[in-house]
């Protein structure tokens, strides 16, 4: 036996160790249990169904736009959409702070929809972008700010879901 700090004698490690017939009678308790996932509901299962049958069928009609659409068009609301685009922007980003600083689990929905909207954003802006200055700017735009701040957003939206309620 060995002398501990305050002089009582205690068990060295090898005394400690447990044979294998001791292991093998004892009882596993998990450190951590994972609850079993319910089956959805019928109706939870047939909306899956039906949002994964129009995915699919979209993409046949991914074939037409691709071959049928003109390479110019000219949009009669172009100020509206955009100014419109970046309105649900500010919006989900303030919603999205606003929720997250309360501690506010909800704020995962505002996130996932904002990181949505500005990858969308930095998609349009350098689509159609002209080339040149026009197309420079969206490609910075879109790298500094609309891309970053989706990554954060869905960073927070991932994060708010891995945690247990």
């Amino acid at each position: 036996m060995k002398e501990t700090a305050g002089g009582k004698r205690g068990k060295t490690m090898r005394q400690l160790g447990l044979c294998d017939e001791e292991v093998a009678g004892a009882e596993v308790i998990p450190l951590y249990e994972e609850a079993e996932e319910p089956r959805p509901a019928r109706g939870m299962r047939r909306a899956g169904g039906l949002l994964v049958a129009c995915g699919i069928g979209l993409l046949p009609w991914l074939y037409v736009l691709a071959t049928g659409l003109p390479t110019t068009a000219t949009a009669a609301h172009w100020p509206v959409a955009w100014v419109g685009l970046d309105a649900l922007e500010a919006l989900g980003l303030i919603a999205t702070g606003l929720l997250a600083a309360r501690g506010d689990r909800r704020h995962a929905l505002a996130a996932a929809a904002t990181a949505a909207l500005l990858v969308v954003d930095a998609w349009f802006d350098t689509t159609t972008a002209a080339p040149g200055g026009d197309f420079a700017t969206a490609v910075a735009m879109a790298l500094g700010a609309e891309l970053p701040l989706a990554a954060l957003c869905g960073g927070l939206a991932l994060r708010a879901l891995g945690r247990r309620a």
